[in-house]
């Protein structure tokens, strides 16, 4: 009877996952919709997103330290850039290339970690690297449509994926003592300011106007900050560390099969294969980091 409920309570977990990770997938859908420039997209959809975390965040907000304030207000920097920088490359390249390419966070988190937290790194690790290296190669060789511009957006979501790991690692010695939401929720100011600057001096400061532009932007803050970071979250620790990562890179699977039906966006046989072999290499080196303090089954913001 008790194996029965572990295995009932596992399938709503990855029941729960799924869902939480085809939310996430929605993020290429809505900037790519949103009548804004990219990085005034970005900063709507922090903005939108404050009002829906503050009920879920305001229990803990006391209990937080002028320190702690400033380290996620600096996370908030870092998670910025990888909004702007994601938000850019929808642009030049695929749904689908954006969102496995800005899925590579392991590749800088763990080396960091390595240097600044001592955390171990595996021999696994390399071998886990130099697969998903050969993915990356096989896909960026096998579009179907190759530009100097697609590849320019596959540079920014990979640069993207770097901020996002910065995020990550400042903020990750504050995961065990606070809620998704909280962190979320303060981070979100740093996010805001650095947003609204950027957009200011690159883009020119917008204001949605009507409905049709406050949709995707409200879609964006729901769907992403709220319920797809916050179910994760909730996931995370429950599955096996395997299970999990494995749930969580059907992630650039989703948003391909949203991108085909929505944008027509197709992949050429060898970018399939270049996505699943980097697939492979991620999930090999994910699954070998059951380190709570760096979740690197966590996708992108």
């Amino acid at each position: 009877m008790k194996k029965l409920n572990q295995r009932t309570n596992e399938t709503k977990d990855v029941l729960i996952e799924l869902v939480a990770v085809a939310f996430l997938a929605t993020g290429g859908i809505f900037v790519k919709v949103s009548s804004l420039s990219p990085i005034n997209t970005g900063f709507y959809r922090i903005l939108f997103s404050i009002p829906f975390l503050l009920p879920l965040a305001y229990k803990q907000l006391r209990t937080l330290s002028k320190k702690d304030v400033c380290i996620l207000g600096l996370a908030g920097i870092f998670l910025a850039g990888d909004i702007a920088l994601w938000n850019l490359s929808f642009s030049y390249t695929s749904v689908a290339n954006a969102n496995l390419l800005t899925n590579l966070t392991p590749f800088t988190v763990i080396p960091v970690s390595y240097f600044l937290f001592k955390e171990k790194i595996s021999k696994l690790f390399i071998v886990g690297a130099g697969i998903t290296l050969l993915g990356v190669f096989i896909l960026l060789g096998g579009k179907a449509n190759p530009s100097s511009a697609s590849y320019f957006g596959d540079l920014l979501a990979f640069c993207a994926s770097i901020f996002y790991a910065g995020f990550l690692l400042i903020s990750y010695r504050l995961r065990d003592h606070y809620q998704s939401s909280v962190i979320m929720f303060v981070s979100g100011f740093g996010s805001l300011i650095t947003l609204g600057a950027a957009s200011t001096v690159t883009e020119g400061f917008q204001i949605p106007n009507g409905l049709d532009e406050i949709a995707p932007l409200l879609g964006l803050a729901i769907c992403l900050q709220v319920i797809g970071h916050n179910l994760l979250a909730h996931c995370q620790g429950k599955l096996n560390v395997n299970l999990s990562t494995i749930v969580c890179l059907c992630q650039p699977v989703i948003a391909s099969i949203y991108s085909f039906f929505i944008f027509k966006e197709s992949l050429s046989l060898k970018e399939a294969a270049g996505i699943a072999i980097v697939m492979l290499g991620v999930y090999s080196v994910k699954a070998q980091y059951k380190t709570k303090k760096v979740d690197l089954a966590e996708e992108q913001a």
